[in-house]
């Protein structure tokens, strides 16, 4: 599943980045925010039209837009936080 697919409060670990494209600078942006495989992630929410997503890794929040949201690969860890 794709981190687009999480709904708000559910939590996730990062488990692969697909090539984003744009010679690679999208790629090493996402590493130096921090979204790097085994990272854990939790959707705080989402616009109303769900583009962009707000997420929380490493302590701080990111938002990111769904299209870049596609190419996070996650696995659903633990329930719904609220």
């Amino acid at each position: 599943m794709t981190l687009d697919e999480l709904s708000p409060g559910e939590r996730a670990v990062i488990t692969d980045l697909a090539d984003a494209g744009e010679g690679g600078g999208v790629m090493r942006r996402m590493m130096e925010l921090g979204i790097v495989r085994g990272t854990g992630v939790r959707v705080i929410r989402r616009a109303p039209a769900g583009d962009p997503v707000e997420v929380e890794l490493r302590g701080y929040r990111l938002t990111v837009r769904r299209s870049l949201a596609k190419k996070i690969t996650v696995a659903r860890r633990g329930g719904v936080v609220r």
